[in-house]
């Protein structure tokens, strides 16, 4: 299993983030090897994924397997800087420059001089602090509140961001000239949701990081709540992982992880409910199909409307759009039928052969 951690907490990073991630899943190792194609360079990079999916941890590997490791990682949260402060938090200012300037500071810039600086949640940046940050892209150079004097800086921009840039820079939310500039090299992050063979080895790293009495037996979880695990959503992606398995572990007795103790947040589980239904009405997500089946005939339902829209989507003229639901029915019914290929084949009333070469295709076998 290829895992990265990052058990010592640098002095420059400046909010808790989860510390690991895994390569498990063929999503996470194309990921994985985007990271170390680009990481050699010195070019600006563009990190786009939902919150709480590990940012911030791509970009310290990004930053780690560079020519910059031994420099500097500082980590800046965009979406903290107020408008007011923001200039004096990420170029310094002079003494007097301001009410309540009473001694020189340098800024973040400054602080990551032969390192990366890391920007997160940039589309939060008022459009005023986009086109200085453009000049500091183009000059290499800042200047800090207060002064005239222009300083020279060696420094790597990794920014990321959970909004989608190019609508925003289509609704002139965001410079279209800044996105340019960051857009070199450009990773996308998938949600927990997409790279579910990540999920059960996350939880198992989490388990021994928050066990933390040294004399005792190694937790285990138990196969049932396995399958709680996997058929969870997890719209809050990694960390909400995070957080479910440190209260599993506060809770767990006899030295196993029962599904009694995993429990989940309704507020993110009515929001990523309430998102799917108003963005993507056809967006069937593996773990609400065992809700569905609250009552006796709903199962005979089910299995007519599967058939249906599966035979449907065979007729669709797009293949981008046939390939999207097919993958998506083909992923529920897979779960729902807890990975057994012949009940699979069986509700969507085709062969085993036809499940087996989905399977495949889609990377779930």
């Amino acid at each position: 299993m290829s895992i990265l951690t990052h058990p010592s907490v640098s002095q420059t990073v400046r909010y808790e983030r989860a510390r690991a991630t895994v390569f498990e899943d063929p999503l996470s190792k194309a990921l994985l090897e985007r990271i170390e194609q680009i990481a050699p360079s010195d070019a600006n990079a563009l990190i786009i994924g939902e919150t709480g999916t590990g940012k911030e941890l791509v970009a310290r590997q990004i930053h780690a397997l560079s020519h910059r490791t031994k420099g500097p990682f500082i980590a800046v949260n965009c979406g903290a800087l107020t408008e007011s402060l923001a200039e004096s938090e990420l170029f310094g200012h002079e003494k007097g420059a301001f009410t309540g300037a009473i001694h020189q500071r340098i800024g973040w810039f400054e602080a990551a001089h032969n390192g990366t600086l890391f920007l997160d949640e940039i589309g939060d940046l008022s459009l005023s602090m986009q086109v200085k940050l453009l000049r500091i892209l183009q000059e290499r150079e800042i200047v800090r509140v207060g002064s005239l004097k222009p300083i020279r800086i060696n420094v790597r921009i990794i920014a990321a961001t959970n909004v989608d840039l190019e609508k925003a820079v289509l609704e002139g939310k965001f410079r279209e000239d800044l996105f340019y500039r960051l857009y070199v090299a450009l990773l996308r992050i998938p949600k927990l949701s997409e790279r579910r063979d990540d999920i059960l080895p996350l939880a198992k790293f989490f388990v021994e990081r928050y066990q933390t009495d040294p004399h005792a037996t190694p937790l285990r979880i138990s196969p049932l709540a396995v399958k709680k695990l996997l058929q969870h959503r997890w719209p809050g992606n990694i960390r909400e992982l995070e957080n479910t398995i440190h209260h599993a572990v506060l809770v767990s007795q006899n030295g196993v992880i029962e599904p009694d103790d995993i429990r989940f947040s309704n507020l993110l589980h009515s929001r990523s409910k309430g998102q799917s239904q108003g963005t993507q009405q056809n967006d069937l997500e593996p773990s609400a199909l065992p809700e569905i089946l609250a009552h006796a005939d709903a199962e005979k339902l089910l299995q007519s409307t599967f058939q249906h829209l599966f035979q449907a989507s065979q007729q669709l003229p797009q293949l981008n759009i046939n390939e999207l639901i097919e993958e998506q029915f083909i992923r529920s019914a897979y779960t729902y039928c807890e990975y057994n290929q012949v009940h699979t084949a069986r509700l969507l009333g085709v062969t085993r052969n036809v499940i087996r070469t989905r399977l495949m295709k889609y990377a779930l076998l």
